[in-house]
């Protein structure tokens, strides 16, 4: 049979793999209208009907109403727009078949409970636009109402969670724990507790931007420190928290003081949160990037190191210098 001949009913049902009923239900319906009749009066179907019909039997195993269906094809006005609509639904169902495969993968080489293998697959088959709505509404409570850093917002909207359609069990698990993270409310509370410090540090004049310089300083020297093992509540760790110290001063603007200190302290114990850092390499797990180095080592050093080494050197040498001039009471026969 060419292209250019006409099927019948039972053509049509044969090549589809339709029963004979369906067919005519769907021509009776209106969704795949018959092209001519023959001179005995039997249906005709051309070439676009037989397109139509394929397209038919997709959306109704997506689970698609008759009704929706049907103003599909409304909108239809040829056969290369039908085909395209069929072909964009289906690289729609394999995109869908795929993360399922991928949640199995994962459900198949982790050990995960029944409810946890539900959820999973709720998140994993989200849409694209599901997936990013998720993570905008985490971030629009965090930040939302608050002059915040906005070059750290900016940063946390395009760091976006991609999902690969050929996910591996790794990445599906990663995205699961991302969402649940992200829904907690008590890792939102902790996020827009920076946020808000943030903002009172902008109220403040604060306008610096994100420091990354100053954040690689921190992390260059802190980690000369560890690898040397000099513990944070040394002597030999003081000459390191004065240089930091000093580093943040001249990047804020301020003056190297114990009342500076105090404040670095309460920064870096808002920004420690280990969860923040969770979410970053999540996002990097998912998204296939390099994984953010893990700087909880860093963090535990310095907040330590400070709360030892809490005044500047200036301080502890006028402290020196005062107690050296106390008399010494035996030198001058005087009893203890």
């Amino acid at each position: 049979m060419t292209d250019d001949q006409m099927y019948s009913i039972g053509d049509l049902a044969r090549r589809s793999g339709l029963p004979t009923r369906t067919v005519r239900f769907y021509s009776d319906a209106g969704v795949v209208p018959e092209s001519a009749r023959s001179h005995a009066g039997y249906r005709r179907y051309d070439q676009e009907a037989v397109a139509r019909l394929d397209l038919v039997r997709t959306l109704r195993d997506l689970g698609l109403p008759l009704d929706t269906i049907r103003s599909v094809l409304a909108a239809q006005t040829s056969l290369s727009e039908v085909a395209r609509t069929h072909v964009s639904l289906l690289d729609e169902q394999i995109r869908t078949l795929r993360l399922r495969r991928a949640v199995l993968r994962a459900v198949a080489t982790t050990e995960t409970t029944t409810p946890r293998a539900v959820l999973m697959h709720q998140l994993v088959t989200m849409s694209e636009f599901e997936r990013q709505r998720l993570i905008d509404e985490f971030l629009d409570e965090a930040f939302g109402g608050v002059d915040a850093n906005p070059e750290l917002l900016e940063l946390l909207r395009s760091m976006r969670p991609e999902l690969p359609e050929d996910a591996e069990p790794a990445q599906v698990q990663a995205w699961v724990e991302l969402a649940e993270l992200v829904r907690d409310p008590d890792f939102r509370a902790a996020v827009r507790r920076m946020a808000e410090f943030q903002a009172s540090e902008r109220a403040n004049g604060d306008q610096t931007g994100l420091h990354h310089d100053l954040t690689v300083r921190v992390v260059e020297r802190v980690r000369a420190n560890i690898a040397l093992e000099i513990d944070p509540t040394s002597p030999a760790a003081a000459a390191t928290v004065d240089e930091l110290v000093g580093a943040y001063a001249t990047t804020f603007q301020r003056t190297d003081t114990a009342g500076y200190r105090s404040e670095i302290l309460h920064r870096l114990e808002i920004a420690a949160d280990l969860r923040t850092q969770r979410y970053l390499h999540l996002l990097a797990l998912i998204n296939g990037w390099t994984p953010q180095p893990d700087l909880t080592l860093v963090f535990d050093w310095f907040t330590r190191a400070l709360r030892v080494h809490d005044v500047p050197e200036s301080t502890r040498t006028q402290a020196r210098r005062g107690a050296s001039d106390v008399p010494d009471r035996r030198r001058n026969g005087v009893a203890g």
